[in-house]
C-alpha cells in the first residue's frame, strides 16, 4: 500500500512520503552539541520541526557519547501555576527517560523533588550526578508553556548552565518552538542581545529548518509517484511552490486534498491544485486555524496592518522586534526583495479571515451587475458597493479592529461576497510597496474575464493619492497586460465630505494611456 502525505504531527518514514530530516537543519549542530552548547531552534508551527529534531537525536544516540533524551512539554500546556506545570514537565522527561535510555541511566521520579523550589534543576542536577555521560535535552513544545512557568523552566536552565563546572547538570539543551532566541534570552533573566553571558548563548545566525524547495517538492511528490504510478504534472509542481513557497505542511496537504479528498485517480494538474488549494482554505484546518488566531495579537497586527492598509508611515521594517516574530510564525518573508505575506496561500487567508465579521453583516448581495454573458459590469458593481459604502462605512470604519487598514478590509470582503465560489481574488501587498492591488478573475461565456483595482486611502496632513494611485495601476496593468483599471480612494481624512455625499465616479488617462475610473468614496 502507497504511503500517504502527513499533514498532521511528525514524519514516520514507513507511513509517510519523506524527505531527509537531517538535511533541513543546520549541518553544524551536532558541532553545537560537542562545544556544550544551549541553543534554540525555532521555526513556524507544522515546518518539519519534531521530524528533523527527532532524527538529530537518533544521530547523537547512534554516536554513544551522549545519554539523548527527546521529550514534549505538551503536558504543560496553558497551565498558569508554575507549582502545577512544574512536576508536570519533570514527569514528560523522566517518562522519556524510560524510553530513550538503558535501565542503569534512567532518571530519578519527580516526586523526589516535589518539595524543592527549583524542582527542575535539582532534578536535572540530581540525575546528571549518576550518569557515566553527558546528558543532552531535545524539549519540544517549548511555545505550550507561558508565563510563571516558562519562565521557572528557564531561568532553572539558565541558573544550572551557569554553575555546572561546580555541580553536575545537562551538557546540552536544545529548545524548539516558534520564538526566536532573544524571546527565550530575555525570558530566562538574561540579556536579549546576543553576546552575553547567557543560555542560548549562540550565534546572530538563527537556527532554523529549512522549507522545501522547487526541486524537493518534486522529489516529494516523485515518492508517490514511484510508489502509486500517479504523476504529478511539472506546471502542478511549479503553481504548488507558487502556492506555499515550500512550506511543509501546505506542501503536504494539497497534495492530500487531491488524493484523499478529490479522491483524483489522474494525472494532477494546475487544476486539482487550485482546488485543492481552496478546500484547504475553507476546511480551516487546525494548521490555518492556529496561525490565524495570532492575527490578534498587537504584535501581529503593528506588522500586517501597514501591509493591508497600503501605508508604511514613518516605521523602519528593517530592525524589527515584531516584524522578526512574524517571520518567527511564518507569516511574513522576504519575497522577491520585498517584506510580503510568506506565501501565496496565506496571501489569501490573512485578508479573509479580517473579513469574516464584513462579510458577516454584509446582507445577501443581487447580482445586478452579471451581464448577459455570465462577466461582470465593473461600473455597476461599483456603484452598489459606493451605496453600500455610504449606508454602512462610517459605522464599520469605527467598529474595525484593525482601525488603520478598515477601509480595505471591507472592500475586499464585499468583493469576496461577490467572486465567493465563482472566481478569485488574487491581492499584492507588501510593506514598503505603499499599494494594495487587487485582480479579479471571473468565468464567463467569452472567457476569463480579468479586471484590476487599485485601493489608496487620503489621510489628513497627506497629499490626494490620486496621481500615486494611477501611476502604480499603470505599472499593474501594464503587467497584466490589461488597457483599463479601477483606482478607489477613501477619503478618511477629518475634513471629508459626509458618507452619504461620497460616490463620486470621473474617468481618467494613465501615463501609457490606459482607462482608468477613479471612485471617490
Amino acid at each position: 500500500m502507497p504511503r500517504q502525505f502527513n499533514t498532521a504531527g511528525p514524519n514516520d518514514p514507513d507511513k509517510h512520503y519523506t524527505l531527509p530530516p537531517l538535511e533541513r537543519i543546520p549541518a553544524d549542530l551536532k558541532s553545537m552539541v560537542e562545544s556544550a552548547n544551549y541553543f534554540v531552534l525555532h521555526a513556524p508551527r507544522q515546518s518539519g520541526k519534531t521530524t528533523s529534531m527527532m532524527a538529530f537525536a537518533d544521530l547523537l544516540r547512534v554516536d554513544g557519547r551522549w545519554a539523548v533524551i527527546y521529550a514534549t512539554l505538551e503536558t504543560a500546556r496553558n497551565i498558569a501555576d508554575e507549582k502545577t506545570a512544574l512536576p508536570k514537565i519533570v514527569d514528560a522527561i523522566a517518562k522519556a527517560s524510560l524510553v530513550y535510555l538503558p535501565a542503569q541511566e534512567h532518571s530519578p521520579q519527580w516526586a523526589e523533588f516535589a518539595d524543592e523550589a527549583n524542582m527542575l534543576g535539582a532534578f536535572l542536577t540530581a540525575w546528571c550526578a549518576r550518569l557515566s555521560r553527558p546528558l543532552v535535552l531535545i524539549l519540544d513544545e517549548i511555545d505550550s508553556l507561558d508565563g510563571a512557568p516558562l519562565m521557572a523552566v528557564l531561568s532553572q536552565l539558565r541558573a544550572g548552565y551557569l554553575t555546572r563546572k561546580a555541580a553536575p547538570f545537562p551538557a546540552s539543551v536544545c529548545l524548539f518552538g516558534m520564538r526566536n532566541i532573544r524571546d527565550y534570552k530575555a525570558a530566562s533573566g538574561g540579556s536579549p542581545n546576543i553576546g552575553t553571558s547567557s543560555p542560548f548563548n549562540v550565534s546572530k545566525r538563527a537556527v532554523t529548518v529549512a522549507y522545501f524547495t522547487r526541486a524537493e517538492i518534486a522529489e516529494l511528490y516523485g515518492q508517490h509517484t514511484a510508489e502509486a504510478g500517479q504523476t504529478f504534472t511539472a506546471a502542478a509542481t511549479d503553481r504548488v511552490w507558487q502556492l506555499t513557497r515550500g512550506q511543509p505542511f501546505l506542501v503536504n496537504a494539497l497534495a492530500d486534498f487531491v488524493i484523499r479528498d478529490q479522491k483524483w485517480a489522474g494525472p494532477i494538474d494546475i487544476a486539482q491544485i487550485d482546488r485543492a488549494k481552496e478546500q484547504l482554505i475553507l476546511a480551516r484546518v487546525t494548521h490555518i486555524d492556529s496561525l490565524m488566531a495570532r492575527l490578534r495579537e498587537d504584535r501581529v497586527r503593528r506588522v500586517l496592518e501597514p501591509m493591508l492598509s497600503s501605508e508604511r508611515g514613518d516605521r523602519d521594517f528593517s530592525n524589527d522586534e515584531d516584524v522578526e516574530y512574524c517571520r518567527d510564525l511564518g507569516l511574513i518573508a522576504d519575497v522577491d526583495g520585498q517584506l510580503d505575506i510568506a506565501n501565496e496561500i496565506y496571501r489569501e487567508v490573512i485578508p479573509r479571515q479580517l473579513t469574516a465579521f464584513p462579510q458577516s453583516k454584509i446582507l445577501r448581495l443581487t447580482p445586478t451587475w452579471l451581464r448577459e454573458d455570465g462577466g461582470i459590469a465593473v461600473d455597476v458593481l461599483l456603484r452598489e458597493f459606493a451605496a453600500f459604502w455610504r449606508q454602512n462605512g462610517e459605522w464599520m470604519v469605527k467598529k474595525a479592529d484593525w482601525p488603520e487598514a478598515a477601509q480595505q478590509i471591507v472592500f475586499m470582503a464585499y468583493l469576496q461576497k461577490v467572486v465567493n465560489g465563482g472566481g478569485a481574488i488574487h491581492r499584492e501587498y507588501g510593506a514598503g510597496r505603499m499599494r494594495l492591488d487587487l485582480l479579479v478573475e471571473w468565468p464567463c461565456s467569452a472567457g476569463l474575464q480579468r479586471f484590476a483595482i487599485e485601493l489608496k486611502v487620503w489621510r489628513d496632513e497627506r497629499e490626494d493619492p490620486q496621481a500615486e494611485g494611477l501611476a502604480q495601476l499603470d505599472e499593474y496593468l501594464l503587467r497584466l497586460g490589461l488597457n483599463e483599471g479601477t483606482l478607489v480612494v477613501f477619503d478618511a481624512r477629518t475634513a471629508a465630505a459626509p458618507f452619504a455625499q461620497r460616490g463620486q465616479v470621473h474617468e481618467a488617462t494613465s501615463a501609457s494611456g490606459r482607462k482608468v475610473a477613479v471612485w471617490r468614496l
